[in-house]
């Protein structure tokens, strides 16, 4: 088979498409033959050389796909050869075919064609670990996103409004602005030129962000804890802006607020397991609805991932980037 391998960390010219020894189906895993996968940040920062796949995991970049079942491995069950999936992996989607752990494994959801669907597994996962799962975003409160013209901001908007809450996004320019309104965010703000403390504040009547969804990290560390309303949750899953910051505990404390970090990738199979039934349960009836789509900017041939990786860095794209086989 084929799959874009990277044999020294650099620029997008590193993603070379190469023929490779074909994965193998271990205990409780399946073998998918990829229709697609999808560009992550992460693959970026992979391709650079400073995020590694965790142990076991397929050394090509790609974390997540969809496709359909060519081989099922020892102790499957509930799957059979042929079913079409998408799949939450730790490595290998930009592969003509990989191995995934069955408990990773989603149905395509009714409504969305096979190659669209591989714009969904990690960024819905992402969604609703850490904004549901972890910060218990509930009906009426208000989530701060930053990055909302993300694959990651775009979900979250539409999960958000989905069950009741109140969504402000960050991103720069009326144009990515208005794409946000329209998938249903109320309070708009271009980081360019406004502050996003202050908006959160006068849309709130002074109250600030219940939930804050950040991808920056240190950069944004003081002013969403300023952002944050009482008893607030902030959940840091990028580090975009660095990764040292000096934080305020006084004002942590007099707020009552969390602050949580997760990485989705490193978990173990166990929890990411339990995360895909979660969303096979809370989110898939939603996107069958069509109350959440999956928002995509492109596609582009997978031999040709070194453009799709060039796009994705220029920020100039709305939603998510896919790679056809």
């Amino acid at each position: 088979m084929h799959a874009i391998t990277i044999e020294e960390p650099g620029g997008p010219e590193a993603l070379v498409w190469a023929e490779v020894p074909d994965p193998v189906a271990g205990e409780g895993e399946v073998l998918v033959d990829v229709a697609a996968s999808a560009v992550n940040r992460a693959d970026v920062l992979q391709r650079q050389g400073f995020y590694d796949p965790p142990p076991g995991a397929s050394p090509y970049p790609g974390l997540e796909c969809s496709g359909r079942i060519s081989a099922l491995g020892p102790g499957v069950s509930g799957w059979a050869v042929g079913d079409e999936v998408c799949a939450l992996l730790g490595g290998g989607g930009y592969a003509e075919r990989v191995a995934v752990p069955a408990g990773q494994l989603l149905p395509v959801p009714a409504g969305v064609d096979l190659v669209t669907a591989a714009a969904l597994p990690e960024v819905v996962c992402t969604v609703w670990s850490n904004v549901f799962m972890v910060a218990g975003l509930r009906p009426g409160e208000t989530l701060l996103v930053h990055g909302g013209s993300s694959g990651i901001g775009t979900m979250a908007i539409q999960l958000a409004k989905a069950v009741g809450a109140r969504v402000a996004v960050t991103a720069g320019g009326p144009e990515k602005l208005a794409r946000r309104k329209e998938l249903g965010a109320d309070i708009l703000i271009d980081y360019r030129e406004q502050d996003f403390v202050a908006e959160v504040r006068d849309a709130t009547g002074g109250a600030g962000a219940d939930v804050i969804l950040d991808i920056m990290g240190a950069k944004y560390l003081a002013r969403n804890l300023d952002a944050l309303a009482v008893n607030g949750r902030l959940a840091v899953i990028g580090l975009q802006g660095g990764v040292k910051a000096e934080l305020n505990l006084g004002a942590l404390l007099a707020k009552r607020a969390a602050i949580t970090a997760t990485s989705l990738r490193a978990r173990p199979l166990e929890e990411k397991a339990a995360i895909v039934a979660a969303v096979r349960e809370h989110v898939w009836p939603l996107v069958a609805a069509g109350r959440v789509k999956p928002v995509v900017h492109g596609s582009f041939p997978m031999w040709e991932a070194a453009q799709a990786h060039r796009t994705l860095e220029s920020s100039t794209h709305v939603g998510k980037l896919l790679l056809t086989t």
